[in-house]
């Protein structure tokens, strides 16, 4: 895990009202940490902070605790979470769910067993409307898990002997039954909201698709046809919604069942030939990832078990992608970066490295 506060600035030094401003970023723990990110905390936060170059005390504590929170609740929504395994802390972090919303859904999924839809989220207290509106988006579901509980339950109620009890007198069936009313939505899986699944459903049927298909080769066959004869605006159009709204239902339509956004993160080719210290030679090509950006240079991980430093003298604008140069002459965590190899020092173990250019 690592944060990095890219500024820490006193407003009252750049002639403001001596508010301060917080930009923090997190790097790292994204693709595969997402459950300790609730963790972090002002209190923690400087065993977390890289080299350790920022001093948190010097801006406001609250304003620094809501930048914070901030920035892991948008990392936790961004990626989504699994209603049925996710801790109460992780859920706390859900955009519109606090501290006793969270202990709320898992008090019901301990009493009641897993939710099989997100309309089932309703069912519990303290979640009412508008907070199913802003959460329901970032809940996820295994799909394979659910159908598999509600087939085994199905089983399980099926020979229930107050079940057939009740059926053999004609009675209202038990509460036994509930699991059974309630059915798996695939929709459920995807990054579309409930209040644009009539839209989803009407689109699938203008593609002739079917729910089940989410994911398919043929889903996405379907919709390109449609999307090339009617283009986006149009089809849009047709389904009385908006351009940005449609693409979100193709995508939740079309990318495969259990889809990880992180899993389309670029990740630095490690050349499987250089694992160590050992094995660099000055003068080598590699590619890398940056972890950590310094005032004298950048940190980049070349797969050897230690970052080397590209001293900042050897960052330059041509170097730096057009996006970079409208920004700043820095590299952020997370780039990936091609360099060559200046320097081995193995008894310091020190790299330097020279920056070729930004992937």
């Amino acid at each position: 895990m690592i944060i990095f506060i890219y500024a820490i600035v006193k407003s009252s030094d750049l002639g403001g009202k001596g508010e301060n401003s917080v930009n923090i970023s997190i790097s790292g723990a994204l693709v595969k940490d997402l459950p300790i990110f609730p963790e972090i905390s002002v209190q923690n936060l400087k065993r977390f902070v890289a080299m350790g170059l920022i001093s948190t005390h010097d801006v406001s504590q609250t304003l620094l605790k809501a930048t914070l929170d901030s920035v892991v609740e948008e990392c936790v929504s961004f990626v989504g979470v699994d209603i049925n395994i996710c801790s109460e802390i992780l859920l706390r972090h859900i955009a519109g769910l606090n501290t006793t919303r969270a202990k709320n859904i898992i008090e019901y999924r301990e009493k009641n067993g897993p939710f099989i839809n997100r309309e089932q989220l309703k069912e519990v207290k303290g979640l009412g409307p508008k907070t199913f509106q802003q959460c329901a988006g970032f809940i996820r579901f295994n799909q394979e898990y659910i159908k598999n509980f509600c087939s085994n339950k199905k089983n399980e109620l099926g020979n229930h002997p107050l079940l057939a009890k009740a059926g053999a007198l004609g009675k209202k069936k038990s509460k036994l039954t509930s699991c059974a009313s309630q059915q798996p939505n695939p929709l459920d899986q995807t990054c579309i909201h409930p209040e644009s699944y009539h839209i989803a459903m009407r689109f699938l049927s203008l593609i002739g698709g079917n729910a089940n298909d989410i994911g398919k080769s043929d889903m996405q066959q379907k919709v390109d046809v449609v999307i090339q004869k009617e283009g986006l605006e149009g089809t849009a159009k047709r389904l009385n919604t908006t351009v940005h709204t449609l693409q979100l239902i193709i995508d939740g339509l079309t990318q495969p069942e259990g889809y990880d956004i992180r899993t389309d993160f670029d990740k630095p080719d490690f050349k499987r030939s250089i694992v160590c210290f050992e094995d660099l030679s000055v003068g080598a090509v590699l590619t890398g990832k940056v972890e950590n950006a310094t005032p004298f240079g950048v940190f980049v991980d070349i797969g050897v078990g230690k970052a080397g430093l590209i001293p900042v003298r050897s960052i330059t604008e041509a170097k730096l992608s057009k996006v970079k140069k409208r920004r700043s002459l820095g590299l952020g965590p997370g780039e990936r970066v091609e360099v060559k190899v200046l320097n081995v020092d193995i008894p310091r173990l020190r790299i330097t490295l020279d920056l070729i250019r930004v992937l």
